[in-house]
């Protein structure tokens, strides 16, 4: 398993140390996802060291400036389009030419993590421009189930809801005032999103694509 981060090489490498207790082989690669090059040599790197490609979670995320629209700033709205939306298009890009067997590949699997924002009320906390590339997402998922699904491929999107990461840290108004508003009560924690994407991946999910599951407490 190829361990993707852009800045926090120690958050990877403990993941990596998890995988690698559990039995598991994960190397840590750098690459912005913003970035073709890297996402390009991300996948020579994981095809070199790990074998055949079979399956993608396209995780890489920024909640972007948190700001009313009418104090956005522009490279800040282009930085936030370029990783939330563009990056997993360009790892899509990748996959599939890693995967498909249009391309000589034995098919695998996309996940790419979406939101529970994307149908959230409008305006939440200043991040209307984050709530909107991750609708993005949704769709792209779906979209790309019908265009690759002949090729081996299925595509499907994860919407978590509160959960608690570093990202939510950034946001603890939004987790106070939510958090205890969802039907179980809580945030969410980074396993149970965890186990919805393992399952997708996994042959147990073989009949499913195009789907969007929603981890979000009840939301």
């Amino acid at each position: 398993m190829i361990v993707n981060y852009a800045a926090d090489e120690q958050g990877a490498e403990l993941v990596v140390s998890a995988i690698s207790g559990k039995g598991g082989r994960a190397e840590a690669v750098r690459a912005d996802v913003a970035s073709e090059a890297d996402v390009e040599a991300m996948f020579g790197q994981a095809q070199e060291q790990m074998g055949p490609i079979t399956a993608l979670v396209n995780n890489a995320g920024s909640i972007g400036e948190q700001a009313h629209i009418d104090e956005q700033h522009e490279d800040a709205l282009n930085r936030l389009m370029q990783v939330n939306v563009v990056g997993p298009m360009l790892c899509a890009k990748h996959a599939v030419r890693a995967m498909s067997t249009a391309h000589g590949g034995k098919g695998g699997s996309i996940v790419t993590i979406a939101s529970l924002a994307a149908n959230a009320p409008p305006g939440a906390g200043g991040v209307v421009p984050y709530e909107a590339t991750k609708g993005a997402m949704v769709t792209f998922a779906r979209g790309l189930s019908n265009e690759v699904a002949s090729e081996g491929i299925r595509s499907n999107s994860v919407s978590p809801g509160l959960i608690e990461t570093a990202m939510s840290d950034s946001t603890p108004e939004i987790v106070e005032s939510l958090g205890k508003q969802t039907p179980l009560g809580r945030i969410g924690q980074p396993d149970e999103i965890a186990a919805a994407v393992s399952w997708l991946v996994s042959p147990e999910a073989s009949y499913v694509t195009g789907t969007d599951i929603v981890v979000s407490g009840g939301f």
